[in-house]
């Protein structure tokens, strides 16, 4: 059994860029923790849809087999504001408490700011000290986010893990589908369509029916 923690920056992400190995972890019998690091707020987005989404994200949790899920309440779309030292403290801690095997982290050339800040802010708590349990750390891509980056070298997504998911793609379009506020209708990449011909185009790559696709920040073989 392994210590698993998957850190996404919003809710959904965490399903979007690794729902299926979340899943396949589960299934296994490895523990899974999630760490959410910003939420929605007032009046930007109405109080009764901020209660609705952790209301969601739990739903999404209980669906993919998450043991227990850390809220790091920062702000969304504003983590540009917060001291660079608390995020990456913030999330030190839930790293310290977990003491995970293997991480998952938002690709850093996202388009949204707030997955490279958290990208950044993870590799600083995660850094390889002496003790550390971490063993491997993967990169996931997050559609509406990773595909609309900027084509430049720098933040571009290749690919070098794979996953087969093929036996819990339904669990992972299962668990966003708890996700009302977030999914989207056909062609849009947020979409149930969009997601599931995503995990087939992963999938061909390594002659599976389905698999979600990683990079390979670093892998610790003792």
């Amino acid at each position: 059994m392994k210590n698993i923690l998957v850190i996404a920056p919003h809710p959904d992400d965490e399903v979007l860029g690794c729902g299926g190995t979340i899943a396949k972890h589960a299934k296994t019998g490895d523990e899974v923790y999630l760490c959410i690091v910003t939420k929605a707020y007032p009046p930007r987005w109405p109080e009764e849809e901020v209660k609705k989404r952790k209301e969601e994200v739990f739903s999404a949790s209980n669906i993919l087999g998450i043991r227990k899920t850390y809220f790091l309440d920062f702000p969304t779309v504003k983590l540009d504001t917060v001291p660079q030292e608390e995020l990456n403290e913030s999330i030190n801690q839930v790293v310290g408490e977990i003491q995970p095997e293997i991480i998952y982290l938002p690709h850093r050339g996202d388009v949204n700011t707030d997955h490279r800040l958290v990208f950044d802010a993870a590799l600083v708590a995660i850094r390889p000290k002496p003790g550390s349990t971490i063993r491997k750390v993967l990169c996931y891509q997050t559609l509406s986010e990773t595909e609309w980056g900027a084509p430049l070298v720098l933040n571009a997504f290749v690919p070098n893990v794979y996953v087969d998911i093929s036996e819990t793609l339904e669990t992972k379009l299962a668990a966003m589908s708890t996700y009302k506020l977030e999914i989207k209708e056909f062609p849009h990449p947020r979409s149930l369509e969009a997601i599931s011909a995503l995990a087939r185009v992963g999938g061909s790559t390594i002659g599976v029916p389905a698999a979600e696709s990683f990079i390979m920040i670093r892998e610790i073989i003792a």
